[in-house]
């Protein structure tokens, strides 16, 4: 009853009741304008988006984009690079105020734990991309240090706002300290897309991908084919992925 009772919510709320919409209107065309070809078109663009919104494609979409790279068995390094993804300057948090978004904040969990177990530095990879929002390497660098990461141990590039010059301004400070062997920490979605900008640096990393958005063996359940907004996120996460590593390989 339980998965009825989200099934059948997922119709009244956004994107649902557009889709509803949205057929509705195609069904009007078809059924009193006798607007065949309207009608068609509008139903095909509305069955897309909403295939687009159900966790049965999200998730493989997402988990072919995600399986480009695996976590190695023994990691090994003499530094890890942690790229930045977002941060909030004014939310209050446990030892000061500034806080990571979701996906940095993932990402800094196994940083930390790589850390641990190598004891090599942390390179924290992200500036202030807004005027609004937060300095993402400084703040990062706090809830490091209140982890249990010594300070010595941390290093910050403060001045990217995107992953190219995430890659470009690490790989400085990589040859200003005589360190090698990387291990680049980020999102699994945004892994591929990463590598490839530290190779066009002539830094080849060691990918160690975080923040898992979908499971790596799905199993089907109806519930998989209601609308939700989480897939369509992820989806279009996914095309904003595709074709940014194309402008990255191609033109940049």
């Amino acid at each position: 009853m339980v998965y009825f009772l989200k099934f059948g919510a997922s119709w009244v709320l956004p994107p649902g009741i557009f889709i509803l919409a949205l057929w509705g209107l195609a069904f009007y065309c078809w059924r009193y304008r006798r607007e065949k070809r309207v009608a068609a078109i509008l139903a095909g663009i509305t069955f897309v988006f909403y295939l687009l919104c159900t966790s049965l494609v999200s998730e493989q979409t997402m988990g072919w984009l995600e399986s480009a790279y695996e976590p190695p068995e023994i990691p090994q390094g003499d530094v890890i690079i942690m790229l930045g993804g977002g941060a909030m300057p004014d939310s209050p948090d446990v030892d000061g105020t500034g806080a990571l978004c979701a996906s940095p904040a993932n990402r800094l969990l196994t940083a930390v734990r790589l850390q641990r177990k190598l004891d090599v530095p942390i390179l924290v990879s992200g500036g202030q991309v807004y005027s609004d929002s937060g300095p993402e390497a400084q703040i990062a660098k706090r809830i490091l240090m209140s982890l249990g990461v010594p300070e010595d141990k941390i290093l910050v590039e403060t001045k990217s706002i995107n992953t190219t010059q995430n890659a470009r301004f690490s790989a400085e400070i990589l040859r200003e300290r005589g360190l090698s062997h990387p291990l680049l920490v980020t999102s699994a979605f945004h892994m591929k897309r990463s590598v490839l900008n530290f190779k066009k640096q002539d830094v080849a990393v060691t990918a160690y991908p975080a923040d898992y958005q979908v499971s790596h063996h799905p199993v089907f359940h109806y519930t998989k084919l209601r609308p939700q907004t989480e897939a369509l996120l992820n989806n279009v996460t996914v095309l904003q992925e595709t074709m940014r590593t194309m402008v990255t390989r191609y033109l940049e």
